[in-house]
Order: structure tokens, then C-alpha cells, then sequence
């Protein structure tokens, strides 16, 4: 919802500021179509030649989250929380019959209260890996950590690669407004025989190019390209929240420190509170 008041807020005050001060629509509506197929074109078919296929449909799919916010909300987090807490304790508890859950989660009664979580391939695989290298004796906290650590960084460099790949876009669409400029004026100097009042429209046509391209890297994509790395951090907490509680389990903590530690370490917007997760875990145990 904010994406969309903010996309409304430029287009108002760009344009109403320009109608304000007595500017005229029409040169620009003329010169717009003809001036967004040079820089748009450009600027997309240089996305695809520096982006796989792959990589391309990944950045297009990407774009709804500068509208929809992050993936993870608030409840997300407690009910990984409550996740975890079930899994460490039926774990420490009974092992054998923690191997049925995390050996297919789909069917497991643990996970199904979960749908969410259980939703994300991601999260359920380093839940399950992590679980299962613990039952085969992969205990070591320090190398668990640095495994899920690594996982991690390579979990964000992936998410970061619509960021990247729009910030590079929004980079080169000032210089692509020069070109469409550029090509605007060797028009007008094709007709320097006009009289001044031809030669005024057509300049105005030409410098809608440069504006085109400095307000779209400025106003639109750049803003996309920094909301959708700041989604990708935010997102990242999900996955690192899974580290701290297993990491702790392997320290051999009680499972309620374990679940402390994992919620502690969440950011504070989107940190359970202790009594809502109190709650949450009380009901899960009475279940």
C-alpha cells in the first residue's frame, strides 16, 4: 500500500508542480510515446542481455513485493517459534519419532499446523538437514553454525539479485535519456529551416527524453531497487532465526532458552512479544 501512495505522491507533484508553473502537457504526451520506446526499450533489452532468462523472470516476479511489503510477518516469526520449540523438545524427548516428522514434513502432524512455514521449501529443508545431521552425530555448534551461516549468505545473495539487477537499470537510464535527446536535436537540426515556433516543439520533444530518463532511474526504478533490497534483508531474519534456535539447542540450553534466544534476536518490529509467544507456546503444548 505505502509502494502505492509513494508512486502516486512523485506522479502528483512532478506533473501538478510542472502544470503549476505553467507548463503545457501536450509537447510531453506527443514526444512520450516515441521517446518511452527508445529509453524503456533500451533500458529492457539491456536487462535481458545482462540478466539469464532465468534471473529475468526472478526480477519480474520480485516486483509485487515493493507493494506487498516483506514476505515474513510478525505471526510468521511466533509460529516458528512454536515450530521449533515443538521439534527441539519432541527431539530431546523421543528422537526416533522426530526422524517421521522431519523425514516428510508434508505428512507430518507437527508441520501441518504450521502451513506457512511449511509453504517455504527453504526454511523446512534447513529445519529438516539441520535436525538430521544432529541425529547422525553432526553436532558441533561452531561448524553447525557456519554451515547454516553460509547457507544463509548464499539464501540472501540470491534474493539480492532483483535489487541488483534494477539498481544496474536504473543506473544506465539517465544516459539512455541523453541518447533519445540526442537523437531529438539531430531531428530538429534536419529541420533548422522552420520557423522558431516548429523548432520550440520539436526542442521540447528532444528534452523530453533526457527528463524521461532521469525521472524513471530516479523517481521509479532506482526506489524499486532499494525497496526490494531492503524486503530481501528483512525476509533474511526468517532464515537466521532458525540458525540462533538450533545452534542453541546444540549448546544444550533448555528449550525454552532456545526459543528466547531466537526470538531475542529478532528485529524489534517484527519481534513476538514474550507474553504473545508465552501464549502461543502454551496453547501448542495444551494441543
Amino acid at each position: 500500500m505505502t509502494g502505492l501512495v509513494g508512486v502516486g505522491v512523485i506522479f502528483v507533484m512532478v506533473f501538478g508542480g510542472y502544470l503549476l508553473a505553467g507548463g503545457k502537457m501536450g509537447i510531453i504526451l506527443k514526444a512520450l510515446p516515441f521517446e518511452f520506446m527508445m529509453i524503456g526499450g533500451a533500458a529492457f533489452g539491456a536487462f535481458l542481455v545482462g540478466n539469464s532468462m532465468s534471473e529475468a523472470k526472478h526480477t519480474m516476479k520480485e516486483l509485487g513485493k515493493v507493494f506487498k511489503g516483506p514476505r515474513w510477518k510478525p505471526d510468521d516469526y511466533r509460529d516458528l517459534l512454536c515450530l521449533l520449540f515443538e521439534l527441539v523438545r519432541l527431539g530431546r524427548q523421543n528422537p526416533v519419532a522426530l526422524e517421521e516428522h522431519i523425514e516428510n514434513p508434508p505428512e507430518s502432524s507437527i508441520f501441518s499446523n504450521y502451513p506457512r512455514v511449511l509453504g517455504d521449501g527453504e526454511a523446512i529443508a534447513m529445519i529438516c538437514d539441520t535436525l538430521r545431521a544432529m541425529s547422525m552425530n553432526y553436532d558441533d555448534p561452531h561448524q553447525v553454525e557456519e554451515v547454516l551461516g553460509k547457507r544463509i549468505e548464499e539464501n540472501i545473495h540470491h534474493a539480492m539479485h532483483p535489487s541488483h539487477a534494477l539498481q544496474t537499470t536504473a543506473d544506465a537510464l539517465p544516459a539512455l535519456g541523453i541518447v533519445a535527446a540526442v537523437l531529438g536535436v539531430i531531428k530538429t537540426m534536419a529541420s533548422i529551416d522552420q520557423p522558431p515556433e516548429v523548432l520550440g516543439k520539436l526542442i521540447g520533444g528532444a528534452l523530453v527524453g533526457t527528463f524521461l530518463g532521469v525521472f524513471l532511474a530516479y523517481g521509479i526504478v532506482g526506489p524499486f531497487a532499494t525497496r526490494l533490497k531492503a524486503i530481501a534483508e528483512q525476509d533474511a531474519h526468517f532464515y537466521a532465526l532458525i540458525q540462533e534456535v538450533l545452534v542453541a539447542n546444540l549448546h544444550n540450553h533448555a528449550t525454552n532458552i532456545c526459543i528466547e534466544v531466537g526470538r531475542q534476536n529478532t528485529p524489534t518490529h517484527i519481534r513476538p512479544s514474550y507474553s504473545a509467544l508465552e501464549e502461543a507456546l502454551k496453547a501448542r503444548k495444551a494441543a
